[in-house]
């Protein structure tokens, strides 16, 4: 081969792209983990600040986060000078950014491997264009099914009151 890359590189690429799979799904699985105690945190720091206002109504006025600790209580906490979060919020996070990532690290893998199998670079293209498309959908419906669960499996003590005419109640 004129490129000098005959004989170790094949296995040793499919190799690393396995080790960096594998990374991958580490980090996801850990900034998984960290949204959730983050959320955790927020709605227990909602909850306590709810309890001082119980003790003293007057100390409202103070809090710029949230006193309520149901999902609404949460989104307020998380952007108290902003009555929306932006999407920036959603394609500018770890989440995202490592979800990316790893789409591209298993195509490629994928891709190698049909290389490898004999295929041709179209269908390796094909494959790992698809691979990463189904990470990324994947993880995204994985990471909504979680958030879901967990405010489904919690009950707050304080929820934020529904607009005047509003017949939905607090979000959950």
């Amino acid at each position: 081969m004129a490129s000098g890359y005959a004989g170790w590189f094949s296995p040793a690429m499919l190799a690393i792209l396995a080790f960096l799979g594998v990374i991958g799904l580490m980090t996801q699985l850990r900034v998984l983990n960290v949204a959730e105690e983050d959320m955790m945190y927020v709605v227990a720091m909602n909850r306590l600040r709810g309890g001082y206002v119980d003790l003293d109504p007057s100390v409202a006025q103070y809090f710029l986060s949230s006193t309520t600790d149901d999902q609404a209580g949460m989104d307020q906490t998380y952007s108290f000078l902003r009555p929306r979060r932006s999407v920036s919020h959603l394609f500018g996070s770890s989440t995202v950014l490592i979800v990316v990532v790893n789409a591209c690290v298993d195509g490629l893998l994928t891709g190698a491997l049909v290389v490898s199998g004999s295929g041709s670079v179209g269908w390796a293209v094909a494959a790992g264009v698809i691979v990463g498309l189904c990470w990324v959908l994947g993880w995204m419906r994985l990471g909504y099914v979680h958030f879901r669960g967990s405010w489904r499996a919690y009950r707050p003590r304080r929820a934020t009151a529904a607009p005047p005419g509003f017949l939905g109640g607090p979000s959950r």
